[in-house]
């Protein structure tokens, strides 16, 4: 029985393995607006407090978005925040995403 233990670890190994090479290669990086040193909020809106900021040709993952403050910036109006981070959220008005809408998954 010990060895079919084992064998069992080692599947759910690779699995776990393959699970977050496929989660990783699904994020995609994106540039922030050239010129910009963007803030980076805790949540999706500028009621949040400042957690750091983006130094200028800063590209991002984004890993999901979620809608929040409406945001006025180089890429237009938006109430999208993309989540960067664990906790870490930028306005989508600043990003060079080729959309105005959501281009991950949302969130939640």
């Amino acid at each position: 029985m010990s060895v079919d233990r084992v064998e069992e670890t080692g599947r759910d190994e690779e699995e776990a393995v393959a699970t977050a090479t496929a989660t990783t290669a699904s994020v995609h990086y994106y540039s922030v607006a050239p010129g910009v040193r963007l803030n980076v909020r805790s949540g999706p809106g500028t009621q949040y407090s400042i957690v750091r900021i983006l130094p200028e040709g800063a590209k991002v993952p984004i890993y999901c978005q979620a809608p929040g403050t409406w945001v006025s910036g180089p890429y237009g109006t938006s109430n999208i925040w993309d989540n960067i981070d664990d906790s870490q959220f930028v306005s989508d008005a600043y990003v060079l995403t080729g959309s105005d809408g959501y281009v991950a998954p949302r969130c939640g």
